[in-house]
């Protein structure tokens, strides 16, 4: 039996310990780390827009039920005011004064319409502004993952310019990357 390894470690040894004698992987693991966190980043501001819309636009849904619930007690009372103007019509129709009253509640009802369809429409402005709202940030939602496509795409790049020790795909990756952080700068100032 041979007392060592047959293939020679020590020439294996020093290699395994050797620093890379180019700076290209350096430079790539340096750039992909940078994105990488440029990534988490703009990811997080990602759902962080998404969740806010939902939230108004959640908001925006109870504002509308409000606003329908004030529609709804709106036709009840130009119900009732009619009701009321049904009975007067009958006393008329009978040869008979109409008690005061009526009138009374016929012009209460109509008063009562008036408030409540500016409490209705007031619900449907806020409804309106939440809506909007939402609508900007989804917006910004989508520019924000957009930044995050790329940076990704940026940072499969550099995997790849590193394996096959590709400078002209570093360049390509750190091209995509570059309007990744862009796209999430403007994003970010908007």
């Amino acid at each position: 039996m041979p007392e060592g390894p047959e293939i020679e470690t020590e020439r294996l040894h020093e290699t395994i310990h050797e620093p890379p004698t180019g700076t290209l992987l350096r430079n790539i693991a340096l750039s992909t780390a940078l994105l990488a966190a440029l990534g988490a980043v703009s990811s997080l501001r990602a759902g962080g827009t998404v969740n806010e819309a939902l939230i108004l636009k959640t908001e925006a849904a109870r504002l509308q039920s409000e606003a329908s619930d004030q529609w709804a007690y709106y036709q009840a009372k130009g119900i009732k005011a009619n009701v009321e103007e049904a009975a007067k019509t009958s006393w008329l129709a009978a040869g008979k004064t109409p008690p005061p009253e009526l009138d009374a509640t016929v012009k209460r009802y109509g008063d009562e319409q008036k408030e409540i369809s500016a409490a209705a429409k007031e619900k449907e402005k806020e409804r309106d502004a939440k809506s909007t709202e939402a609508d900007e940030l989804m917006e910004r939602h989508h520019r924000f993952a957009n930044a995050v496509a790329f940076i990704q795409i940026s940072i499969a790049l550099g995997a790849v310019a590193a394996l096959g020790r590709n400078r002209l795909v570093w360049y390509g990756s750190m091209a995509v990357g570059l309007a990744g952080a862009v796209l999430f700068g403007l994003t970010s100032l908007h």
